[in-house]
């Protein structure tokens, strides 16, 4: 590989930033696309694909065969709330093959215990977002039911262009929601990306089911979402 364009792929993985290593098979040149950047024709719409599904493939244009080698930043869900719908969401999560993070000031429901084997923060979101940033790869579920927590992670979300924006409560309260939002600087179409009510509408009842509604959300909206 060039060293050059081994330096951008390490530079992009640093960064977050998805990537496909395009590799000509016929003379072994080799070079880096970003996500965003534009190749036309066939060759820009495999890389489109390989993008969304994040699997590697081999494909023939013409009488040329190209190796796509993806690099997606591993997909993280950050949870505001360590209540029991996020408990029943993590070992699901797991499962899928997302990571999981829990941010909750609450210290009482926040604790190790509680949430054996996943990363939970016993701090205000705002805190814990200054030194782990939001991204284009993050989910964020917003679930405690209290705006001081939720509105912050919310907001700053939806200015990070995270692929999934979720937050509990009724329409009614997610209407007075939207009010504060709007009054803080958010435009409206950035707050028609918040699902809420959260999770996919299976009648979900229970935290447990809950659960399943809001991860198979997720999971919908990261394989169905928007390149940029």
């Amino acid at each position: 590989m060039d060293p050059l364009v081994l330096k951008k792929l390490n530079q992009a993985r640093n960064d977050r930033k998805a990537c496909v290593l395009v590799t000509n098979l016929d003379d072994g040149r080799d070079r880096l696309v970003l996500e965003g950047h534009l190749v036309e024709g066939e060759l820009g719409e495999a890389i489109s694909r390989a993008l969304l599904t994040g699997k590697s493939m081999t494909i023939q244009i013409n009488e040329t065969e190209f190796f796509l080698n993806v690099h997606l930043p591993p997909a993280k869900i950050m949870v505001i709330g360590a209540v029991h719908i996020t408990q029943a969401m993590a070992p699901i999560a797991k499962m899928a093959g997302y990571d999981l993070e829990v941010i909750d000031p609450r210290t009482a429901f926040a604790t190790q215990e509680r949430f054996e084997g996943t990363l939970v923060y016993s701090e205000w979101p705002e805190d814990v977002l200054a030194n782990n940033p939001l991204d284009p790869y993050c989910a964020l579920a917003a679930v405690t039911h209290d705006p001081k927590i939720d509105d912050f992670p919310i907001a700053e979300a939806l200015r990070q262009n995270c692929f999934y924006v979720g937050a509990l409560g009724s329409r009614k309260t997610h209407a007075k929601r939207v009010e504060r939002l709007l009054a803080g600087g958010i435009s409206q179409e950035k707050i028609e990306r918040i699902k809420a009510p959260i999770g996919l509408d299976i009648g979900a009842a229970s935290p447990q089911e809950i659960a399943v509604a809001v991860m198979a959300q997720i999971i919908e909206a990261f394989r169905k979402r928007r390149l940029n």
